[in-house]
């Protein structure tokens, strides 16, 4: 068995975190900005956000599925395989993006009638939602790229691609979206155009960053040709792994109808809070990324017993990062809550909220990086089917009957609950080997042996 080296865990994690926190927060300005337009942009902004995180699940299919085979093909040595999958993606991201696009021009009357979106905001946000259709396909390939760049563990350049892509949004969207002088700008819909100018430069960058770092340069071809036989490894791992995204979503929007039965006060608390629990968990997302991505190329090699220790140095610290983190926040609750609202009730209620997250945020820690691990060595069947039971008896019908009882404090008690029944579940699974099956099999495969 050839000799394997492995970069430590910290080098990879954080160029990742400093993905997400770039993500997040460009996302709170533009979230900013839209407010200082209208209160209907603010509110058709919001909304549009939700659409389209719900739709890019059609994009992490292949993300998730493409980063996992092509760790786990670098890690056996099949640089071909690995290559001949990455050009694939092109093709495939075409067509999923196209859908996703046709989707939003088309059916975009039909998804703000399902949502029940006030009246006021459908003449704004109904053409926006038409106009993010061309960036959607432009992010179908950035998200692919991005992952495959990742996968060969050229982490730093993935980051200074999405400083470039996500700096040139921001720069661009202010004038766009306040305008210059006179010039009024052209309000929420300037977010749309600085979405899919600076997507554009993201995919350029990309391709550079493919030719440089791994001799990656697609044809015309690899462009729409959609080769199912090479995506099959792909859509194994990424469609369990979307399933999985799309039942914890499916239940929590029964919390969140239950919480806007408490009232608009209600509401709020709950949407600050949850907003400031993002960057609470950003180091445990990335921690789970990167031990991923690492996995992968551990069971690729078939090393086994490496892959093990790996986890549960992840999960440890893990644990510390986002409990440190919870604790913290709940400490600064008095001061943190006013960046968002000056009302004493609110602020008080967010408090109890977040010392229950400190539980939340701890078990969550399971769930983001062991459900990763299994991926890696491809038992992804295993966290959609433990997981479903939870999703439906505590998360969807707890939320309900405990938000009806002790109110958003009972919802945010299910809401840890939820993350501690499946994140045990998931240590239970990797503690004793349920994994390992999976990644023999994984390594037979990979290394073409049946």
């Amino acid at each position: 068995m050839h000799s394997f080296e492995r970069p430590r865990l910290n080098a990879v994690a954080g160029p990742i975190l400093g993905e997400f926190l770039l993500g997040y927060s460009v996302a709170m300005a533009g979230l900013w900005l839209a407010s200082h337009t209208s209160d209907g942009a603010a509110g058709s902004f919001g909304l549009a956000n939700q659409v389209l995180e719900t739709l890019f699940v059609v994009f992490r299919v292949l993300a998730i599925g493409m980063g996992v085979t092509i760790t786990q093909m670098l890690g056996g040595e099949q640089h071909e395989k690995a290559r001949l999958t990455a050009l694939s993606s092109l093709g495939a991201c075409t067509w999923a993006g196209l859908s996703v696009a046709a989707f939003l021009l088309l059916g975009n009357d039909l998804i703000l009638d399902v949502l029940n979106a006030p009246e006021q905001i459908l003449p704004l946000v109904s053409p926006y939602l038409q106009l993010l259709a061309p960036a959607v396909l432009l992010e179908g390939y950035n998200l692919a790229m991005a992952s495959i760049l990742r996968a060969h563990l050229h982490v730093r350049d993935s980051l200074r691609v999405m400083i470039a892509m996500h700096g040139s949004h921001l720069l661009l969207a202010v004038p766009l979206m306040l305008g210059v002088g006179e010039w009024e700008g052209f309000g929420l819909y300037g977010y749309a155009l600085a979405l899919l100018i600076s997507r554009a430069i993201g995919l350029w960058l990309h391709l550079l960053m493919w030719r440089m770092r791994m001799g990656l340069v697609p044809n015309a071809a690899h462009w729409w040709r959609l080769q199912l036989r090479v995506l099959a490894p792909v859509l194994r791992i990424g469609v369990p792994g979307a399933s999985l995204e799309l039942g914890y979503r499916a239940a929590f929007l029964v919390s969140l109808a239950t919480t806007a039965r408490l009232g608009v006060g209600a509401l709020a608390t709950h949407s600050y809070t949850l907003q400031l629990l993002k960057y609470v968990l950003l180091i445990s997302l990335a921690i789970g990324w990167a031990c991923e991505i690492m996995v992968g190329r551990l069971i690729g090699g078939g090393h086994f017993q490496q892959a093990h220790a790996l986890v549960r140095k992840s999960v440890r610290n893990g644990l510390l990062a986002s409990g440190g983190m919870a604790l913290a926040a709940a400490l600064a609750a008095p001061w943190l809550m006013r960046m968002f609202t000056k009302d004493p009730q609110v602020i008080h209620a967010a408090q109890t909220l977040l010392w229950i997250a400190v539980a939340l945020e701890t078990g969550r820690v399971f769930n983001l990086i062991v459900i990763g691990a299994l991926r890696a060595t491809g038992d992804a069947i295993y966290p959609v089917v433990a997981s479903l039971g939870s999703f439906v008896l505590v998360l969807g019908l707890g939320s309900y009957w405990m938000g009806r009882s002790f109110g958003l404090a009972g919802i945010f008690m299910v809401y840890a609950a939820d993350e501690w029944v499946r994140g045990l579940l998931m240590m239970a699974r990797w503690h004793w080997h349920g994994w390992l099956p999976n990644a023999r099999r994984t390594q037979r495969r990979v290394r073409g042996h049946r």
